[in-house]
């Protein structure tokens, strides 16, 4: 077998165990911060909303760092640490007596963070361009069913041995990463970037073709975290006042929060296929245009099920974006510089988580949950206009 197919197979169960890890934290973290102690409404709100941030906030400051490290000493070291470092802090996450505590500890986590962009720019380098939009899909559906099972496993068990259990299972599952990437992903005698050949950033971008399309991408997937994150800090407050009456409401927002994995677990792979033969920026357009009805309608929704009825829809266009996203990005950008484009995409990537729950937060203590689903909706309005225009002058300049 192929190198680059044993890899994917490798990454696709790295990523997997990864996202699973992560996911399972995600729904009951706010309760669990209510748990320390912060019970005001404003104020869980807030506090959610920078412990959420904090991580991705520290990695983006580091992420551009450990890019250039991975193009001079290889991504497997750098998946290895991920892995390694998130399992070790996410174990000491479950021993915290105060916010300040687990505010610290996650911000830790930031520096230790970046399996599966990683995993992403690992597989992009190495599969056949012709094939890129349906591998990194495949990389994605192991990120997805992560997402789905996380949690709904996190919400079984916050609710069956406790919060601070689910840490441990968390810290184990990324320990399980870390043996498959040591034993499993092999890099291969790929070339290495001396430090003193590296180019500089103003290079890289001179280097490039469409360097305004390039830059617009990266807003994109900004945007598309954005989306995730605006609802992350408030979504299992939300949840609880949809359902006031729920004895077991970690394990509903976990199903609410879990949704979207499976219709994008569903459509991935097809529409990454779809995608190489029409055009990746085709199914990209769609995918933004459905988000924005699918935002916009959550602003009215009246029930969790309702809720999780348009999260379900909205799966469709989380499955297609990101990897359509990261195709143009390969097919756009070539092979001596596709690694820092993807590590400035992947500082981007953490940018938007940051953006989002801070927003996302904000919003909600200032004017209420719904206004949360309408902002969001409106900043992926204003992107994807601003991307077909992008998109257009660069097709108008290539027919001349």
């Amino acid at each position: 077998m192929e190198s680059w197919k044993v890899n994917l197979i490798s990454v696709w169960f790295g990523c997997l165990f990864t996202g699973l890890a992560i996911s399972q934290i995600i729904p009951f973290l706010p309760l669990y911060v209510e748990q320390l102690g912060v019970t005001d409404h404003e104020s869980l709100t807030l506090w959610s909303g920078l412990i959420f941030s904090v991580t991705f906030m520290v990695s983006a400051v580091v992420s551009p760092m450990w890019g250039s490290l991975a193009d001079r000493k290889g991504r497997k070291l750098m998946l290895l640490r991920a892995s390694l470092g998130m399992g070790l802090v996410i174990f000491l996450q479950a021993f915290v007596t105060d916010v300040w505590q687990l505010f610290l500890l996650r911000a830790l986590m930031g520096l230790t963070s970046g399996y599966i962009p990683n995993a992403m720019a690992l597989v992009a380098t190495q599969v056949p361009r012709d094939r890129s939009g349906w591998a990194l899909s495949m990389v994605s559906t192991a990120q997805i069913s992560g997402v789905i099972m996380g949690p709904l496993m996190g919400g079984f068990l916050a609710d069956w041995v406790g919060l601070r259990a689910v840490f441990l299972i968390t810290s184990a599952l990324l320990m399980t990463s870390f043996l498959i990437t040591l034993f499993l992903i092999k890099e291969g005698g790929q070339p290495r970037i001396k430090k003193e050949d590296k180019l500089s950033g103003q290079m890289v971008f001179r280097s490039l073709a469409h360097p305004g399309l390039i830059i617009s991408l990266f807003v994109t997937t900004l945007v598309i975290q954005l989306c995730n994150g605006s609802i992350s800090p408030i979504l299992t407050l939300f949840v609880r006042e949809l359902a006031p009456d729920v004895q077991n409401i970690a394990f509903v927002s976990g199903m609410v929060a879990a949704i979207p994995g499976v219709s994008a677990l569903l459509s991935a792979p097809r529409l990454g296929k779809l995608g190489d033969r029409i055009g990746a920026q085709r199914i990209l357009f769609a995918s933004l245009i459905l988000t924005f009805f699918l935002f916009m309608a959550m602003t009215w929704v009246e029930s969790a099920l309702q809720l999780g009825v348009l999260r379900f829809l909205l799966g469709f266009a989380e499955g297609a974006m990101m990897p359509a996203v990261q195709t143009l990005l390969l097919r756009h950008a070539s092979d001596r510089v596709t690694g820092r484009i993807f590590g400035y995409n992947q500082s981007f990537m953490y940018l938007g988580n940051v953006v989002g729950p801070l927003m996302g937060s904000g919003i909600s203590a200032i004017g209420g949950f719904r206004w949360v689903f309408a902002a969001t909706a409106v900043v992926v309005l204003v992107n994807t206009v601003q991307l077909m225009m992008v998109w257009q002058r660069k097709t108008m300049n290539a027919r001349k």
